[in-house]
């Protein structure tokens, strides 16, 4: 399901905001105890589906609408041209419908981004990986595909009528290419065993290719809601710290799960690596991976276990319980409402690992 689709058509259910309230004393420090995550609730749902069939409840509808054949039905086509009608009038479906095509304009942008990063890199391939012709062809396919995502999303962009809104998508798709370029300059080097970056550094890299698009989306969806630069400014903190606890969740399901193939691989530049790195120190680091390395190859399960016996881990578990700290205390502006503890359950959801 779209992590993007649903976290912005939720706030129009949000209501208007009130005064800051304070959930505690979430940690400032990004490498904090596990004991001051402050978001754990007896009452929260444990799992990700969970959260979302409940959300999806109060948005009237699934959310994960991405297929080419929901974007070229005639349904869809259909339902555009009855909304047009209603354009120069005050009627209050014009706010719903801006906000559910922003929504779709997110994750058509964020999709083009995934289809654009499966193209496989030709000097790469081996025997195994299938014919060379059929590689190429796939790759035409892929950028042809994001390609043509990214045109919907611009067309669809220009279609609301708002240009905060247009500058602030632009803005993301942006800040998502300056990530990606970040990610992919040094890994294409050669005899690069893994960058030296800091965790400092890698937040500012992963906000720009994962943080930016939704944080921006978020504040877009208050802009066409007509919410105040105070309630903007809180959903863009909850959309970015959503996202980061997200990001980092994922990047430590390697280490966490109880079934994990020996074979799987896992990114050398993840928050629980770079963690692990910035403890250890970069010479400890490098000799851990050349001990790891069988016949040319790195061999990830015995890496994985001497990550798992450091700090690495348990650090990243807790920056990625920080960042749902506060995502909650931004959620803390908008009134008691079933969005906003939908959106409390997608954070209760992301930084539980027990």
């Amino acid at each position: 399901m779209s992590l993007q689709q649903l976290l912005l058509r939720l706030p129009r259910y949000l209501g208007a905001s009130g005064p800051p309230r304070r959930l505690g004393s979430p940690s400032l420090d990004p490498v904090c105890s596990v004991g001051s995550w402050h978001g754990q609730s007896p009452r929260s749902p444990a799992h990700w589906k969970q959260v979302v069939s409940e959300a999806e409840k109060i948005v009237g509808y699934p959310t994960s609408f991405m297929s080419l054949r929901c974007l070229l039905s005639d349904e869809v086509s259909n339902i555009a041209v009855q909304v047009r009608k209603l354009v120069g009038t005050q009627h209050p479906l014009l706010s719903t419908a801006s906000q559910r095509s922003l929504a779709e304009i997110t994750e058509l942008i964020h999709t083009a981004l995934l289809v654009h990063r499966g193209i496989v890199n030709l000097n790469e391939l081996q025997s195994s990986d299938g014919p060379l012709k059929d590689m190429q062809f796939g790759n035409k396919v892929a950028i042809l595909s994001g390609d043509f995502l990214l045109a919907n999303a611009c067309n669809g962009l220009a279609l609301l009528q708002n240009t905060k809104v247009v500058e602030l998508l632009a803005s993301a798709l942006m800040d998502l290419v300056q990530g990606v370029y970040h990610e992919n300059s040094t890994s294409a080097k050669k005899n690069c065993i893994t960058d030296d970056i800091g965790i400092a550094t890698w937040k500012e890299q992963a906000f720009l290719s994962h943080g930016a698009l939704l944080a921006k989306s978020c504040r877009a969806a208050m802009e066409l809601a007509k919410h105040g630069a105070e309630v903007q400014d809180m959903a863009f903190q909850y959309g970015e710290h959503m996202a980061m606890s997200h990001k980092i969740h994922s990047d430590l399901q390697p280490f966490v799960r109880e079934k994990t193939s020996d074979y799987m691989t896992f990114n050398l530049n993840s928050a629980p690596v770079i963690l692990h790195q910035e403890f250890l120190g970069r010479d400890l680091w490098i000799k851990q991976i050349r001990e790891a390395q069988e016949k040319g190859r790195l061999n990830y399960a015995k890496l994985r276990e001497t990550i798992k016996a450091g700090k690495g881990v348990t650090s990243a578990i807790d920056l990625c319980r920080h960042h749902g700290n506060k995502a909650l205390a931004a959620l803390e502006s908008f009134p008691p409402s079933e969005a906003r503890s939908a959106l409390q359950n997608m954070v209760f959801a992301v930084t539980r690992f027990s």
